[in-house]
């Protein structure tokens, strides 16, 4: 890279904005009066290393936990648990629904009598779900949001 070209961790930090915000490698450059090939060259290490570093191992430029949360937070995500089910079986789907179809005629009177109840499981081992996923509001539900657990961990009670 010549003199020209030489770019500082301001510059870097600009350039690398400038992209995350949506613009094209090509306007950055046009912008800044670089060539295509270093702004290029810029993105793509940041997102193979999650580093911008200048050639030849001089000065790394490390984007922190706090500046990418503050990123995706900024394009509509938010860091929330994953929905956590147990993945339902042919037979399991088929009992719900000939459950449904047996009661769905019931009167208002009928379902006066009925009382719902949830359980809870508590485990002694690890909480997957202090993982988090970065996902945008409203999308709890869609499938890859969605964390499947087989079965529970073989220390825990149900409530």
């Amino acid at each position: 890279m010549s003199s020209r070209h030489h770019i500082d961790d301001f510059m870097r930090g600009r350039i690398i904005g400038k992209i995350e915000e949506g613009r094209k490698i090509t306007d950055v450059a046009r912008e800044f009066d670089i060539p295509h090939s270093v702004v290029s060259r810029l993105w793509k290490s940041l997102k193979t290393t999650g580093m911008c570093s200048r050639r030849h191992g001089e000065v790394v430029l490390e984007i922190s936990r706090k500046t990418v949360a503050r990123r995706l937070r900024g394009g509509g995500l938010n860091a929330r648990r994953p929905v956590v089910c147990v993945p339902l079986t042919r037979q399991h789907r088929t009992a719900r629904l000939q459950w449904c179809r047996e009661h769905h005629n019931w009167t208002e009177q009928d379902w006066a009598c009925v009382l719902f109840s949830d359980e809870s499981r508590f485990s002694l081992s690890s909480d997957c779900r202090r993982k988090l996923i970065w996902r945008e509001i409203g999308t709890a539900y869609r499938p890859e949001n969605i964390q499947e657990k087989d079965r529970y961990p073989t220390c825990s009670i149900m409530v």
